[in-house]
């Protein structure tokens, strides 16, 4: 089911983007063709910044104003759940709704983005509304996969979304599960790989099943994933051994690039999250982005003189312009095309059909351009406009190459195409195995696994020399407690009990009631777990740990009032089903909207049956890098520290080993992140 409404999904994005950024390409064309032989082109450029305007703004303004959270390509905030951490809306019907109209009128508005990145984000907000078997947004019970209505279980089907999204992207069912063990997932098991495998598969084969029959080809299934980087076919573009070289030289041009990328792009989001944090000027800040994107396409086209015969062309809507009959401006190509059309262009058009000033031109212009879409309050990835620019610098470079080594004939431009896309897509995400086989899937062809291999992974070898890969570098900046695999190296020195937070809010096995409702009403210590310990009767100490419980587990056991008159009487209490907490799975309700009364505060709550008896501990000598790998591994959202006595010293959350990672005193004050 997750795979064939992702597929479906998709589907309906390629089919509308295709449709309406055909009108307006057809509309803008003609106008311009128009106004060439009357002149008054400066009415052509008007119209077409207009055009892009309008459209971008409706796109902001759906996300800046009802969800901010569909912003970008969402990858980061996946990467974030899955990894343990609590975003607010990230996985909700509203924001799938947003999400896909705002990512659709980012590409219709003729930005610099592409539509497949926040495919992974759409793919995983359908995988958690599937596990739930309910929908918050609509106020639904559907009463079904009730099963499924935990933690553990969502986090299993959001990885396979996010697969499923990959797979309906690139038609790339093997990278989509690599995509996922790479980038997402936290936690992985065999059992979850061939269920989150068997979902991309279903994903790529419903969209290839629906756009084969869209395209008019039913029994051809020749459309296996939004974008199809065609064929490469290894008799012409073949590549030998003397090649290796120039790859990873181009691997370490990627990484440089990349590096460059991420770090201006560093400097403009700072500059946005303190200048630009209102939402009216966030929409304005798009459509500024989207009227000078117009505006340069149409200098960079007016100023080319590249002109390309049309015929044996697959140029869809050639623009003639200054050209002589019969011809077509090859600027033109680039911004008259979705960018996953000018992708394929690049890759597959025959030796000189582009300038080199063409594509030196296009690829420093769509780099700034590039740079600056990203962050803005849109839905849109950067995925194909990465491939893009690293297309046309690839491209350009096989040129040069071909000039220098006179001709020869393994210096083909659209096999350099292919390695500059994936060195400038390394460079900027810093993905190596997943991004290798989805590009090897993508192309249909094996041989170039081992190139493009070698390419990611000097782009990111080079590129994390300098800086963050783009995704890490976004999750930093938000503040979110993200943990790596590895602890830093600098760690081995610290113990837990320099990094745990004190002192440590415990509850009593039999407690009062009142108790815990003023412990859950203080808003300075929002926590979200609490060690419960037994009373000692012959010293004031408190004894040693018992067990665990969680804030939800204790709202639930308040709402039902668990909880006897005196605490000496036989404990009969309500008895609690699994169904009641799973009912209240995931939106549990605060605790102000529970009434206690003062006679029910007097009552006596026995947490042990429903307290985890054996929860993970550490002793607070551990090394901090012991305490991360227990942390990472087991998914932990809480980790208490004891002495040798077994009494509680302090609670390890997430924050607490993020904090120290990124050195920030404050880290525990954030507002997106919960533990």
């Amino acid at each position: 089911m997750i795979g064939i409404l992702t597929g479906l999904v998709a589907c309906f994005i390629d089919i509308v983007v295709e449709n309406l950024a055909g009108l307006k390409y057809r509309v803008v064309k003609d106008n311009i063709d128009k106004f060439t032989e009357k002149g008054g082109l400066s009415f052509s450029l008007l119209l077409w910044a207009t055009l892009n305007a309008s459209v971008v703004m409706v796109g902001s303004v759906i996300v800046a104003f009802i969800e901010p959270v569909a912003a970008g390509s969402g990858i980061p905030q996946i990467k974030c759940y899955l990894n343990g951490v609590k975003i607010p809306h990230v996985v909700r019907l509203k924001t799938l709704v947003i999400k896909v109209c705002g990512v659709i009128l980012s590409v219709v508005g003729g930005l610099a983005v592409g539509k497949e990145g926040p495919m992974i984000h759409s793919g995983a907000v359908i995988a958690a509304g599937i596990s739930q078997g309910r929908s918050t947004s609509l106020k639904r019970d559907f009463k079904i996969f009730e099963y499924f209505r935990r933690d553990t279980e969502k986090r299993d089907f959001v990885s396979a979304g996010a697969a499923a999204g990959v797979s309906a992207a690139f038609g790339a069912p093997v990278g989509g599960v690599l995509f996922s063990l790479e980038e997402g997932a936290s936690f992985w098991n065999q059992f979850l790989t061939w269920r989150i495998f068997f979902a991309s598969m279903i994903s790529t084969f419903t969209l290839n099943s629906v756009l084969s029959v869209y395209h008019g080809n039913a029994w051809d299934l020749s459309s296996p994933g939004l974008i199809n980087f065609g064929r490469f076919d290894n008799e012409k573009m073949g590549y030998t051994i003397q090649e290796i070289p120039i790859f990873i030289f181009m691997g370490v041009v990627g990484g440089i690039l990349g590096a460059l990328f991420n770090a201006l792009n560093y400097w403009l989001t700072m500059f946005r999250i303190r200048y630009i944090h209102r939402p009216c000027l966030q929409v304005v800040e798009a459509m500024l982005v989207a009227a000078v994107t117009a505006a340069v396409g149409f200098v960079m086209i007016y100023c080319s003189r590249d002109c390309q015969p049309i015929q044996g062309s697959s140029v869809a809507y050639p623009l003639q312009l200054f050209c002589a009959d019969g011809e077509y401006n090859s600027m033109a190509t680039a911004f008259f095309n979705t960018p996953e059309k000018s992708v394929v262009n690049l890759f597959h058009d025959p030796p000189g059909s582009y300038n080199p000033m063409t594509l030196g031109m296009f690829t420093l212009m769509y780099f700034f351009l590039a740079c600056w879409t990203y962050g803005l309050t849109v839905s849109a990835g950067v995925f194909i406009p990465s491939l893009l620019i690293g297309a046309a610098w690839g491209r350009l470079f096989g040129i040069s190459l071909s000039y220098l080594t006179k001709g020869s004939i393994w210096a083909d431009p659209g096999k350099y195409a292919l390695m500059g896309a994936a060195a400038q897509l390394g460079g900027i995400v810093r993905m190596t195995l997943s991004l290798t086989v989805i590009m090897m899937e993508a192309t249909g062809n094996v041989t170039y696994g081992f190139p493009i291999m070698l390419v990611l992974m000097t782009a990111k070898i080079v590129g994390d020399y300098f800086v963050e890969g783009l995704y890490d570098m976004h999750i930093q900046l938000q503040s979110v407690p993200f943990l790596h695999w590895e602890a830093p190296v600098t760690s081995h020195s610290l113990t837990a009990r320099e990094v745990m937070s004190t002192p440590v809010t415990c509850l009593r096995r039999i407690e009062r009631v009142g108790t815990v409702v003023d412990i859950l009403s203080d808003t300075s210590s929002n926590h979200n777990g609490f060690p419960v310990v037994e009373s000692n009767p012959d010293a004031t100490q408190v004894a040693g740990l018992r067990g665990l419980i969680l804030r939800s587990q204790l709202i639930v056991l308040l709402k039902h009032k668990v909880f006897v008159e005196r605490a000496n009487l036989n404990l009969v209490q309500r008895r609690l089903k699994l169904k009641d907490f799973r009912d209240a799975y995931p939106r549990f309700p605060p605790i102000q909207s529970i009434h206690v009364s003062q006679d029910e505060r007097e009552c006596m709550i026995d947490l042990s049956e429903f307290m985890n008896p054996s929860p993970y501990t550490v002793p607070q000598e551990a090394s901090l890098p012991r305490v991360f790998k227990l942390f990472r591994a087991l998914g932990l959202r809480h980790l208490v520290v004891v002495d040798n006595r077994n009494e509680v010293v302090g609670m390890v959350t997430r924050k607490d080993l993020a904090r120290y990672r990124l050195g920030k005193e404050g880290l525990e004050e954030l507002s997106l992140a919960q533990t």
